[in-house]
């Protein structure tokens, strides 16, 4: 990849969207005019929902490199409450844009995916080729199944159409500029939610979903931020090429597992909050681990730096700015 070179960022207002976003200006790329090389359009100037809109803006901008974070996405309740929607739109957002890539011939494709689309209870730590192993959570499979569908639909562009794409499945990713709305956001910001309003409120005591017994994975944005300029720096490189023959989709993890009891209990002493955690088990718990086989990613040369105890404090006081508390 190379500055002179056309980036359109899809989702770029997204947190994951704004830290590559973020990470590209830092590395030179601009953004002040149309013939600017790093394209970021908000969802009042493109919508990517509509095919006609994507491709004519394709027709015009002519981007070089496409890196799909743009998604629909929520915790459990969300998922759980709206499974029309979560299918539908993700799978609506993949194919024009995947779609117009293929038509305007564009050079590479970076689709950024999830860990939940590999199966509910399939080994751990959960390898690549685990994928469509055995049976996905149902918390969350309305969205795993879309993923699912855009990691396919970049690997048979490649093979079709000798169009280079890349899939990249992050682990549970948390940080500046997440969600933190009590009915739609995933497990840290939701939870960095509950305990400030309980502090402030004075609450003596908070009730949190599930048993808290489930073990998960956490990256901090920045982190996977960097692993796609890595992949995207390194494209070219021979043992690159060689190595992507054999794969589509590579995982990213932090490699460093937490119970959501012990991820609580750690959040709200960041916060500072003394009450008690209760846990409502009449909540689903969702897949019982949940830890990513990092090590191909790995042996290409990359490896997070963000320790969880410093992203939390970061997310933290991220949300304690936010119009959540305005």
């Amino acid at each position: 990849m190379e500055p002179k070179e056309k980036v359109f960022i899809a989702g770029s207002n997204g947190m994951v969207g704004s830290a590559i976003k973020k990470l590209l200006l830092q590395k030179g790329y601009l953004t002040n005019d149309l013939k600017g090389k790093l394209f970021s359009p908000n969802r009042e100037d493109l919508d990517l929902l509509d095919y006609q809109a994507v491709s004519s803006w394709f027709s015009i901008h002519k981007p070089e490199i496409v890196i799909i974070a743009a998604a629909k996405v929520g915790g459990i309740l969300a998922n759980s409450t709206k499974p029309y929607d979560f299918i539908f739109e993700n799978l609506r957002i993949e194919i024009n844009l995947i779609e117009a890539s293929r038509k305007f011939g564009i050079k590479k494709i970076m689709f950024l995916g999830s860990s939940c689309i590999y199966p509910r209870l399939c080994d751990q730590p959960i390898k690549e080729e685990y994928l469509l192993d055995g049976y996905l959570e149902p918390t969350n499979q309305w969205y795993a199944i879309a993923k699912i569908a855009g990691i396919k639909l970049c690997e048979s562009l490649k093979l079709q159409y000798e169009i280079d794409s890349i899939s990249l499945m992050p682990c549970n990713l948390y940080g500046v500029g997440d969600n933190y709305s009590p009915h739609s956001s995933h497990v840290i910001p939701g939870l960095i939610n509950k305990f400030h309003l309980a502090k402030i409120n004075k609450h003596k005591k908070v009730f949190c979903w599930g048993s808290g017994n489930p073990l998960r994975e956490f990256l901090y944005v920045d982190d996977l931020a960097e692993a796609i300029i890595f992949i995207l720096n390194k494209w070219e490189n021979p043992e690159i090429k060689n190595f992507f023959k054999r794969t589509s989709w590579l995982n990213v993890g932090s490699g460093v597992e937490i119970s959501i009891k012990e991820l609580a209990i750690l959040i709200a002493k960041i916060i500072g909050y003394e009450g008690d955690i209760d846990w409502d088990k009449s909540i689903p718990d969702g897949t019982p681990r949940k830890i990513l086989d990092n090590s191909k990613i790995n042996s290409l040369g990359w490896k997070p730096k963000i320790k969880l105890e410093e992203g939390l404090k970061l997310a933290i006081n991220d949300f304690q700015k936010s119009t959540y508390l305005s």
